[in-house]
């Protein structure tokens, strides 16, 4: 049982719920083994992330997070301050299981989500919110360099300039800038409205061969930071090792059969 998150599986789609309202240090090596779970399970085919609550989350903990701080405010050397090092790089992994993950993750954002918030969010691959949804990268005004993913994972999002922009200010911003500016792929009326969009958009997905799906966010991830070359390289060396499968045999006898067709992942 998991103390941080509610993780409810249906059928091929994996619901991880945050239980509380700020994130502890707690939450992250959490998400780290639940994603590392999700990764391991040939059935999972979509993931979603949401809150049980209202707002999706304020954040990290403050009171805890000055707490590990103290040593260092109060002039620590070297033992502290790498002992912070390897906290930041422990609260890295629980974002970076996020999105590492092989299958599509869905954020489904309603209320505030705010600091790290949008670290968990920028490491899904799709983001959906309620109308009421409100967005901050809000470290900077309390005096932290955002250090868990943002800054590295929202400018390849909404672009440079909007990112910098929301980093340099802390400003909230609401659901319809960020679905202006690609933060959001859709927002709806309400949080039971975006609640079952989340999970439509997980079946859509699912219904779809679950190892070419996997394929595709892999080929995309690959090519993200790299050029047109590489990645049509490495998509070519992907299907020669990859092609065959019982789902594309299924593909093509569903489409002379004219019926949907039924994929295993094999």
């Amino acid at each position: 049982m998991s103390e941080t998150l509610h993780v409810d599986r249906q059928g091929s789609i994996t619901v991880v719920a945050l239980k509380g309202k700020t994130m502890t240090t707690r939450l992250f090596s959490e998400l780290a083994e639940v994603f590392a779970a999700i990764a391991e399970d040939a059935e999972a085919r979509a993931v979603i992330v949401r809150s049980q609550h209202r707002d999706f989350t304020f954040g990290l903990d403050l009171q805890s997070a000055f707490a590990d701080l103290g040593a260092v405010l109060q002039g620590g050397l070297a033992g502290p301050r790498m002992a912070l090092k390897r906290t930041i790089e422990r609260l890295q992994a629980g974002i970076d299981a996020v999105a590492d993950c092989p299958v599509p993750v869905i954020a489904a954002v309603s209320g505030r989500c705010i600091g790290g918030g949008i670290d968990l969010i920028t490491a899904c691959d799709l983001r959906l919110a309620s109308a009421d949804a409100v967005f901050s990268v809000r470290e900077t005004k309390v005096a932290i360099v955002a250090d868990l993913g943002t800054l590295q994972r929202l400018p390849r999002i909404v672009g440079p300039g909007h990112a910098r922009e929301l980093a340099f200010t802390g400003k909230d911003i609401d659901a319809a800038r960020a679905a202006a500016i690609g933060l959001v792929n859709h927002v709806h009326a309400d949080a039971d409205a975006l609640q079952a969009a989340a999970l439509a958009l997980a079946q859509e997905i699912a219904e779809n061969p679950p190892l070419t799906v996997r394929g595709v966010k892999d080929v995309m991830n690959f090519s993200a930071d790299r050029d047109v070359a590489s990645g049509l390289a490495y998509v070519a060396a992907y299907n020669a090792a990859c092609l065959p499968s019982e789902d594309l045999g299924e593909a093509a006898a569903a489409f002379f059969a004219r019926r949907a067709p039924s994929f295993r992942g094999r």
